[in-house]
């Protein structure tokens, strides 16, 4: 009897809808059967599967299929604003007890990037496996945008890497002048902005800039005096939370960062990590203001011209800021990756001292405990989601908003590495899920190939039907294993973080974690119980005082 994987997607195409909808199913459904199940905005959904085809109802409207997508596109010239259900990918028919063949695989990166293609989410992508030895697989699909004759993309093509510069340019940046002593976590940045100098900033330190909880808001950049005017706008605010008790992202705390590295340095930001961290990791396609000459190689992420930073404050501040402005290819990030893989030293040279990597991947507590960040890197927060299903608790890894991302697991010595050049900017949950479903699938074949190959013909039934209940995981609800060793649920959006996430960042095991976020999160909590308990005696006082009027024939507003 042939087999329907669990896992079948129906997505939003065109501008009917910014979420996709998708179809889940938590079993195997045999052939010549229905299988009832809901979209993730609730809506009724059958699926009939025979040999020959599947097809599917969602609220008793059919759903075109994919070949029906084309068709029509092919017809109107462009895509229609429906929902089309890609059965395309799905196993088709075999013999009984048949598991589907690799390359009918429902799920690839292949063909998650052909389908991120097809769907208009991207004119082209690379994703790139590797571990602490190598490249493991490297795979392309698209062009480097929708012109005609373009160059196909590849792991040399040149992409605007948006905020992966907050950990491949600044973040290391600043952790090299820690280790030249030139620098500390605990320093207030009043220290070098003397703008800061201030009532209710003097808690603001490098830390908590590092790790998004410096409480600042996002500013704008005037195109006069870009770097004058974004410190004074910040300086100028009122914090948000105190530092280092709150994690809010913003990009005002690496633009500050970029600024602090060109001070205490003398050198501008691009410099700098040129010297200190490009040139030694021989990195030669990784850098800010990419040159004319390079055109043809890169892949362009906006209007306004090839190599230009799509950030407008990245732009304003001339293309170098500590937030975006990097560009770099998918075979650079995989020798970034690899050095923080084999603790800050790559063909034997040293990039950044093992103290400090593992500084920057331990994890700091924010949001009593509900967030936890390294020292610019995700860890567990709102934005972990691109980690996937697969990656471990302990994995560490950031997001572009071009299209980028990055994810490194020292536990399984894995990273796995994702640039496209994004075109679809509203509809963030498809994006989302594509980063996440490339992960996990870079994790459960990189597992079955003994954590050396990537080899999908290697796949046994097992495996198969372990990467399909991985890729159907709710995006709300990852299992993955803890830290500690033991197995633990971790919800991906950052609700809260697993109870071993917590035992172990307050043990310290991975590293020394911050006394300063320590405080702040005892302090937090302190306020938090003083509250509850002023809310209570109100609560109290009030009931005690509607009785009273009660008794005297009042009654309450």
């Amino acid at each position: 009897m042939c087999q329907l994987l669990v896992g079948s997607y129906c997505f939003a195409s065109g501008s009917a809808t910014d979420t996709a909808q998708v179809a889940t199913l938590d079993r195997t459904v045999p052939a010549h059967s229905l299988s009832h199940g809901r979209t993730e905005s609730g809506s009724a959904v059958i699926i009939d599967h025979t040999d020959e085809a599947v097809s599917v109802t969602i609220d008793g409207s059919r759903v075109p299929t994919l070949a029906d997508a084309e068709a029509e596109g092919n017809a109107t010239g462009g895509a229609s604003d429906v929902l089309y259900f890609d059965n395309s990918s799905l196993p088709g028919a075999g013999k009984s007890g048949d598991a589907p063949a690799a390359g009918s695989l429902p799920f690839s990166i292949e063909r998650l990037l052909e389908r991120a293609i097809a769907y208009r989410l991207i004119d082209g992508g690379v994703a790139l496996v590797g571990n602490r030895s190598g490249v493991l697989s490297s795979v392309a699909r698209g062009r480097i945008s929708g012109a005609s004759g373009a160059p196909a993309i590849d792991d040399r093509t040149i992409f605007d890497l948006a905020s992966l510069t907050k950990v491949i340019a600044t973040a290391p940046a600043v952790m090299k002048l820690l280790d030249q002593g030139k620098i500390a976590l605990a320093d207030p940045i009043s220290r070098w902005f003397p703008e800061f100098a201030n009532p209710g900033h003097e808690e603001l330190t490098v830390l908590s800039l590092l790790t998004h909880t410096s409480g600042l808001d996002d500013v704008g950049v005037s195109p006069d005096q870009p770097m004058e005017s974004a410190v004074h706008k910040a300086a100028a605010q009122k914090l948000r939370a105190r530092p280092n008790s709150r994690f809010h992202y913003a990009d005002i705390n690496f633009i500050l960062l970029g600024e602090l590295v060109h001070r205490v340095s003398g050198e501008p930001l691009n410099q700098f990590c040129q010297e200190q961290i490009y040139g030694p990791l021989n990195a030669t396609n990784t850098m800010f203001l990419p040159p004319k000459t390079l055109a043809a190689s890169i892949a362009p992420t906006w209007g306004g011209g090839v190599g230009n930073v799509q950030d407008p404050n990245a732009r304003r501040l001339g293309g170098v800021a500590g937030h975006a402005g990097l560009f770099s290819t998918a075979l650079d990030l995989s020798r970034f990756a690899r050095m923080m893989l084999n603790g800050g030293m790559l063909d034997e040279r040293r990039i950044l001292s093992e103290q400090v990597v593992t500084q920057m991947t331990s994890p700091y507590l924010a949001n009593n405990g509900a967030v936890l960040r390294g020292l610019g890197w995700d860890i567990s927060s709102p934005y972990s989601a691109p980690r996937g299903s697969l990656f471990s608790a302990g994995s560490f890894g950031h997001t572009g908003y071009s299209g980028s991302s990055i994810w490194i697991d020292p536990k399984q010595d894995l990273f796995v590495i994702l640039l496209t050049n994004r075109i679809d900017y509203h509809n963030t949950h498809a994006f989302n899920q594509l980063r996440r479903d490339v992960s996990t699938m870079a994790a459960a074949t990189y597992r079955a190939g003994g954590g050396g190959a990537l080899q999908l013909a290697s796949l046994s039934t097992d495996v198969l039907h372990e990467v399909t209940r991985a890729m159907q995981s709710t995006p709300r609800l990852v299992k993955t294993a803890s830290w500690s060793g033991r197995g633990g649920k971790h919800l991906a959006r950052g609700k809260r973080a697993c109870k071993s996430d917590r035992i172990l960042a307050r043990s310290g095991r991975r590293g020394v974690r911050s006394a300063a976020v320590s405080r702040a999160s005892r302090t937090a909590k302190t306020a938090a119980a003083r509250t509850a308990r002023t809310a209570s005696s109100r609560t109290a006082t009030g009931k005690s005082a509607n009785a009273a009027k009660k008794k005297k024939g009042g009654r309450r507003a």
